[in-house]
């Protein structure tokens, strides 16, 4: 199931798939669009480029690297976060992202000389629509990403933040919404806000846009951890192992059923949740994993 949702895009591993587990997520895919579905934009030339990327052990690093500009979300940035996200998605040999930010700003959202009039409609719909489709995408990849959050994060930084599926930050670290601030309410980060927070925690973010501390952060739920800044790194790689020592395929299905079953009634999640619990049985990692309980030995997972 690893790439399951690029069955339509990038294809080729669906043939592997049990048919009750490739049946459900292509009816995921269906309902909430492929990762793969707009992969037709073209690449980012090197020298543009603003992100440095590593992988090492399933651990896939990705740096938002222009901190003269506060790592600024430019459609250049977005572009070539997009594509060191979808890169190799489908590869067994990752398992795990993690978003950061050089320097001392995770990012301060959309590069505002980019909103300009002089720059036009069609170039500011280019902007919101492109960074959009990287936030929705976030919830959609078959591997977890985390956001390791060292300094300030605000407005489509923070919304960033909120699209994770983890975010780790030191006790430095501050989130905001200030668009009000300069007369461009942060609508699209409200998006991601509204569903991380309480209504009216996000509603004050977004009116006032004074920062939220690391742990008032904590408390309302936008990350889901602090630790102090020179515990940053190791927590946020610890978390990532431990995701690594499981069944790829088990925590791809997982992740997917539990967005999936959110956007639903609680009768219909249990459905859900039921049903792919089931399809979970047919994996030979699901199987290999109850032998190895019973055994009382480590599981041999086979990711498939």
């Amino acid at each position: 199931m690893a790439a399951a949702a690029f069955a339509r895009g990038a294809g080729r591993c669906s043939a592997q798939l049990p048919r009750p587990l490739l049946r459900t997520q292509r009816a995921f895919a269906r309902a909430g669009g492929a990762p793969g579905r707009r992969q037709h934009c073209q690449q980012v030339p090197a020298e543009q480029r603003l992100t440095r990327t590593w992988q090492q052990d399933g651990i896939r690093n990705i740096v938002l690297n222009n901190p003269l500009k506060r790592n600024a979300l430019s459609l250049s940035m977005i572009s070539s976060l997009r594509e060191d996200i979808l890169r190799d998605i489908e590869s067994t040999d990752l398992r795990v992202i993690i978003i950061s930010g050089e320097g001392p700003v995770f990012s301060s959202g959309h590069d505002l000389k980019e909103l300009a009039f002089e720059k036009g409609e069609k170039h500011h719909r280019e902007v919101f629509e492109t960074c959009s489709e990287v936030m929705t995408l976030l919830p959609k990849l078959p591997v977890p990403v985390i956001a390791k959050v060292n300094g300030l994060a605000t407005a489509a930084g923070c919304q960033l933040v909120a699209s994770c599926d983890i975010a780790v930050a030191s006790e430095e670290s501050r989130f905001s919404t200030p668009g009000v601030n300069v007369g461009l309410f942060c609508s699209t980060p409200g998006v991601a806000l509204g569903r991380s927070l309480p209504r009216k925690v996000a509603m004050e973010m977004l009116l006032t846009g004074e920062p939220m501390t690391a742990r008032e952060a904590l408390l309302h739920g936008l990350i889901s951890r602090v630790v102090p800044e020179d515990k940053l790194e190791d927590e946020t790689l610890r978390i990532a192992r431990r995701i690594c020592e499981s069944s790829r395929p088990v925590v791809a299905l997982g992740k997917a059923t539990f967005y999936k079953q959110m956007e639903q009634d609680v009768s219909t999640a249990y459905r859900t949740a039921s049903r792919v619990m089931v399809e979970n049985l047919a994996l030979q990692d699901g199987q290999e994993g109850i032998k190895a309980f019973v055994s009382k030995r480590k599981p041999a997972w086979s990711h498939s």
